[in-house]
């Protein structure tokens, strides 16, 4: 998409996702900074003011804790994090509340899960919250609830969470803070030849090759998690930019149209809420195998997956669970819902629509997985 204007898609945005990393709120020591704080509130007034809805999603929780309970060493311990993130979580609200006070602004606090953000009716929920508060002139701060669930720290970053966050909300842009300027061909704190890329057309196998795992005393993901993120809001059709949040005028210039940070292209061709929310959401239960025809038909014609097709099974899946859709190779050509459990699957896989009702007793329609429910890896489809 290379005429993709930035000055003209900044003037049509209504509402941006802001994902603010724990290296932009604390120093060196670990101390949440009250002014980051106030920069951030005084930005997100600005641009509330021109009409922008904003939701924050925030990190923060577990520097904040090891701070206030003395422990220099992020913890591999999953309960000692809950009680560290449990601890900071206070300390962290605190510190928006009084940043947004001076600006007659309310901060709300939401802390989600992936396990409720995998329930279709959780997540719409989920929602129908986020927009209440918005239209009560409210900021949401979204944080993981780490605390309570020990998937979230193991599947846990909030860029991640931030790019769920944009499709959540249906949002228009997501902006990923750190702390450095943007994205670049190698990590700019160890070669002093990096190049800074200010613009990706799309994110591929080169990109993530660009992207160094990078970790600090609180801080887990680096740029490996943001370009995960770019690429989930990229199929929803969202741009993101990745930029410097220790500048305290990034955001007021991104949203006056300057070229700030890197940014990343949506897909042209994006995929529907409910499709992202299968892509992008949920944790496959298990997996089904394909042959060569059930493979086309999947990614090149967008058709259902019939029992006809399937000459494997992966797992302990029920119905309405999402499944992986691999090939023989184990390639990952889509996500599902399936409409017949694992065990049923095994039965009925290789034989015709016609005879499911003759092998089962019953039957739940033709189609191990309706087309309808399901969605296609975006990347095989350029392909």
């Amino acid at each position: 998409m290379t005429d993709f204007s930035r000055q003209k898609f900044i003037k049509n945005i209504k509402k941006v996702v802001v994902k603010i990393g724990s290296s932009i709120l604390t120093d060196d020591d670990g101390n949440l900074i009250d002014a980051a704080f106030k920069i951030i509130a005084s930005q997100v007034s600005e641009i509330r003011n021109n009409g922008i809805k904003v939701i924050i999603v925030s990190s923060g929780a577990i520097a904040s804790g090891m701070k206030k309970l003395d422990i220099d060493k992020r913890p591999v311990d999953i309960h000692m994090k809950q009680a560290i993130a449990a601890s900071g979580q206070t300390t962290l609200m605190w510190k928006y509340e009084k940043a947004f006070i001076k600006y007659r602004m309310n901060v709300a606090q939401l802390l989600l899960t992936h396990d409720g953000l995998s329930n279709r009716k959780r997540f719409l929920n989920a929602r129908r919250t986020i927009y209440q508060l918005l239209a009560m002139d409210i900021i949401p701060v979204v944080n993981e609830n780490d605390t309570v669930a020990v998937d979230e720290i193991m599947f846990g970053d909030n860029d991640n969470l931030a790019a769920l966050v944009t499709s959540l909300t249906e949002a228009d842009l997501l902006i990923l803070l750190t702390d450095i300027d943007g994205l670049y061909d190698k990590d700019p704190r160890k070669h002093s030849d990096a190049r800074f890329i200010p613009r990706i057309n799309r994110i591929d196998s080169e990109i993530e090759k660009t992207a160094e795992t990078t970790s600090g005393r609180a801080t887990v993901g680096g740029m490996v998690t943001k370009i995960q993120a770019t690429r989930t809001a990229a199929a929803f059709g969202v741009p993101t930019i990745i930029a410097n949040g220790r500048n305290k005028d990034t955001l007021t210039q991104i949203f006056r149209g300057q070229e700030i940070g890197t940014l990343i292209y949506p897909e042209e061709e994006k995929l529907s809420a409910r499709k992202h929310w299968i892509a992008y959401t949920l944790k496959p239960a298990g997996e089904i195998v394909l042959d060569e025809g059930a493979r086309n038909a999947v990614v090149k014609y967008g058709k259902s997956i019939l029992p006809s097709g399937v000459i494997g099974v992966k797992g302990n899946f029920d119905v309405g669970d999402a499944v992986a859709c691999a090939d023989k190779d184990g390639n990952i050509l889509a996500r599902g819902l399936a409409s017949y459990g694992a065990v049923e699957v095994r039965k009925i896989m290789g034989i015709k629509t016609s005879q499911i009702e003759s092998v089962l007793g019953y039957t739940y329609g033709g189609e191990v997985v309706h087309r309808d429910d399901l969605a296609v890896n975006p990347d095989l489809k350029k392909k």
